[in-house]
């Protein structure tokens, strides 16, 4: 017995597939032999999808995006700035810069 080549199905495919299995109009079997996929993984995409549904229903603000540390940002600003300074003037000095600004 041979084995078939691993495929990858696109989002949209496992999402027909697993609604079609969840209407219950056609067994899994069915649904197997029609959509070309073994009754396993369209069991497991059932599962994924209804364990998955209650967060379609979430507030899109509900997002949290994640916590930025301004004090921190203002040190490295800071750091930056005067290493910048001490550079420049040190360019300068060497003749390497010219006094333009």
């Amino acid at each position: 017995m041979s084995k078939r080549p691993r495929r990858n199905h696109s989002p949209a495919f496992k999402a027909k597939v697993a609604l079609a299995a969840v209407k219950g109009e056609r067994t899994i079997t069915e649904l197997a032999q029609h959509f070309d996929v073994h009754p396993n993984q369209i069991t497991q995409w059932k599962n994924k999808l209804l364990e998955d549904l209650p967060s379609v229903f979430e507030q899109s603000g509900s997002v949290k995006e994640p916590a930025v540390d301004v004090k921190a940002l203002h040190a490295k600003i800071g750091e930056l700035t005067l290493e910048n300074d001490f550079l420049e003037k040190a360019l300068n000095k060497a003749g390497l810069l010219s006094a333009k600004k």
